[in-house]
């Protein structure tokens, strides 16, 4: 009940201030004036905050409405019954956003269609649960449909001919969906994956700007206002998340900025600087699929990728940080920063020559490989004291 009245005190002290900045926003002047003072993209961040601010406590009621909650269980770290509709408020201001400023483009309209695709699924997940196969082959239609508009990597040279071909292919399926399942995975704690989400989508917008791309810059400015307009009933000052963004919302936002990502031109004549800042912005999700992966199999956990695919268990990096750090909060903010110092490096990479971008590269190996030996030794200390 705690975070009910948290949200009640959201509503009286911000929620019609932000509606009325929301009513003003939607006036046709108003974004005239935006664009005429060369501040497109301030436009875009407030209609999308305003709006995923405004939807958030009607998904929360629409959520109790339909009975679409998750419900505490052994696996799960919250006490009570939590609304799961969290992604429709933050994909729905999204969506307003792009399509209010007339953000398009047969690309971004192919990355849209199988968002949406993968928002219904999520959905019906959270309602009642889909097979993880049934998830894994709407997923890799989903990739598919969007690199059959060309939003495929470039990363093997093309005078290697089919070899190339099938190469960017594959690497640009695995990247879609390991990212999306990746944002997923990381929607375990209040105010994780939304977090990351405006992480990302910051420095993916300012990349963006930097390699003068103001169309993706804007895609991931939307994408950042409605993932801050959820976070403050995601992660409430007191008490436990008032809503989660559930299936629905944390595979989208983690496939629409891998696909973003994919779309980009991050460097012009250099492969090595191109690939290394989606890497760098991205390392945190990539790093926790790599770990996990490794450790479930050298542990014996999983035997097999059907076993993978179903696995379930408290082994990702925020869990083990809380361990260690001694609460979610802090395994929260940690990841934040985290997060921030590698996006910072991927900013760098603009000015810099390819083998500083390699040296990045290690530098974020060393980073987490430092961060990993902390936390293994703390956890076997922690089990020694016990």
């Amino acid at each position: 009940m705690s975070s009910i009245n948290n949200v009640r005190g959201i509503w009286w002290r911000s929620y019609i201030p932000v509606l009325i900045l929301n009513v003003v926003l939607l006036i046709p002047q108003s974004r005239k004036v935006f664009i005429y003072m060369g501040w497109r993209w301030a436009y875009v961040l407030f209609i999308s905050f305003t709006l995923s601010f405004c939807l958030t406590p009607p998904a929360i009621w629409l959520s109790h409405r339909l009975g679409i909650l998750d419900r505490p269980d052994a696996r799960k770290i919250h006490q009570e019954a939590t609304p799961l509709l969290g992604g429709a408020a933050v994909f729905s201001a999204f969506l307003a956003a792009i399509m209010i400023n007339g953000i398009y483009s047969p690309k971004l309209g192919a990355i849209l269609t199988a968002s949406c695709l993968l928002f219904v699924i999520g959905v019906v997940d959270d309602f009642k649960e889909i097979s993880a196969k049934i998830k894994l082959v709407a997923q890799i239609l989903c990739a598919v449909l969007v690199m059959s508009f060309g939003v495929v990597l470039r990363v093997i040279p093309d005078y290697l001919g089919i070899f190339s071909q099938v190469g960017n292919v594959a690497l640009t399926l695995f990247w879609l969906i390991g990212i999306t399942n990746a944002m997923n995975f990381f929607d375990g704690m209040d105010g994780m994956a939304a977090g990351l989400g405006v992480i990302i989508a910051f420095f993916l917008g300012i990349v963006a700007f930097q390699t003068q791309q103001p169309f993706l810059g804007w895609v991931a400015v939307a994408m950042m206002g409605s993932c801050i307009g959820f976070l403050p009933y995601n992660l409430l000052k007191k008490g436990r998340a008032a809503i989660f963004l559930g299936d629905g919302g944390s595979t989208v936002i983690g496939f629409i900025l891998a696909s973003v990502a994919v779309y980009g031109e991050w460097a012009t004549g250099s492969p090595v600087k191109a690939l290394a800042s989606p890497l760098l912005i991205f390392w945190v999700l990539i790093f926790d699929m790599v770990y996990i992966t490794v450790d479930r199999i050298i542990s014996g956990k999983v035997a097999n990728f059907r076993q993978w695919l179903d696995y379930v268990g408290k082994d990702h990096l925020h869990h083990r940080l809380a361990v260690v750090l001694g609460g979610q909060r802090k395994s929260v903010l940690f990841i934040y920063l985290m997060s921030l110092c590698l996006g910072a490096s991927a900013v760098v990479l603009r000015n810099a020559r390819p083998v500083d971008a390699l040296l990045l590269i290690a530098q974020a190996t060393i980073l987490v490989l430092l961060i990993t030996i902390l936390e293994r030794r703390g956890r076997s200390l922690d089990r020694k004291n016990n």
